[in-house]
């Protein structure tokens, strides 16, 4: 038997992903004969159908749908052998994959990004965006080399994902130009239910933060004037310093709008305590990598830089 090749593995990958032996083709830059003749040794060499042809349309069998499934596992043990030997090249070349939330993305990370392109431009970054759960699950399935959010996982992917803090921000508490607040330096823990507030969704790192903190500083959260909730930290920003309500927002967000004076920071203080500090909401950013999966010098490398220069405060 002369066994299978990768050649026509990805040839019959193209064709039960487009279930059309021309477009097939097209995709792979090859004659429409040469897709033929690949599926048609296949089939012969193992004597099973992997395509029922019907009229001028094909169908995968179920011999094809097994064999798109382990010819996807094929590939992609391949690419990450190729990957692998690449990265000997004293990484002058290869790839990263990162997942990111939202505001970790648009306001942590770049600057990380930027100092690992500097040291090493002939690597490729692909940094995807996305909720928290978006990133868990890419992480998981092998979409993403690293996952960073800023919020613990749930207990669904804990079996397969560690989770390692790799930078804190602060949530800060900011109100508008028009509000009462405006300028005061600190406010009592019980002022904190005097006035409005525009809330990120439940589901999000920063309420978490926020609700946990309310929760240590025995304060109910259902108690607050809460007038907004919305789904993202851009839009709170947004609405606050249009001067509607107070909100707890990651400090990375609003360094600008409080050199500026369009927000205003307050400090929370605890009347019980004898220290008279201001509290501090604590944001943890969390490095997510797949437990099993490889390894790479790449990867290894940007963690490392990652942890140098994680730590982000006020």
């Amino acid at each position: 038997m002369a066994g299978m090749t990768l050649d026509q593995l990805k040839i019959f990958l193209a064709v039960a992903e487009h279930l059309h032996f021309t477009r097939a083709a097209e995709a792979l830059y090859i004659t429409q004969p040469s897709v033929s003749a690949a599926v048609q040794n296949l089939e012969t060499e193992y004597g099973i159908k992997l395509f029922n042809r019907i009229g001028r349309h094909i169908e995968i069998t179920q011999a094809g749908r097994l064999l798109q499934k382990e010819t996807k596992k094929i590939l992609d043990h391949v690419a990450l052998t190729e990957r692998g030997l690449r990265e000997l090249n004293n990484l002058q070349q290869g790839d990263l994959k990162v997942g990111a939330s939202i505001n970790v993305g648009n306001y942590w990370l770049p600057e990380k990004i930027c100092q690992f392109k500097r040291q090493y431009p002939g690597i490729f970054i692909n940094c995807t965006l996305g909720n928290a759960d978006a990133i868990c699950e890419g992480t998981v399935s092998g979409e993403f080399d690293l996952g960073l959010v800023t919020k613990e996982i749930k207990p669904a992917f804990q079996h397969c994902l560690t989770q390692e803090i790799i930078g804190v921000d602060r949530l800060q508490i900011v109100v508008g130009r028009s509000h009462p607040w405006f300028g005061q330096p600190n406010v009592f823990l019980s002022d904190l239910s005097t006035t409005a507030w525009v809330m990120r969704e439940p589901g999000s790192g920063a309420q978490q933060v926020f609700e946990q903190a309310l929760h240590d500083w025995e304060i109910d959260s259902s108690r607050l004037n809460v007038i907004l909730v919305l789904s993202s930290s851009e839009m709170v920003k947004t609405v606050v310093e249009g001067g509607f309500g107070a909100a707890a927002i990651p400090g990375w967000m609003v360094k600008k709008e409080i050199q500026f004076s369009t927000l205003h920071s307050v400090g929370v203080i605890d009347p019980r305590s004898k220290l008279n500090a201001s509290l501090e909401i604590i944001q943890p950013i969390w490095k997510l990598k797949h437990q099993q999966r490889y390894q790479t010098k790449i990867l290894i490398v940007f963690e490392q830089l990652l942890r140098n220069g994680g730590a982000n405060t006020k």
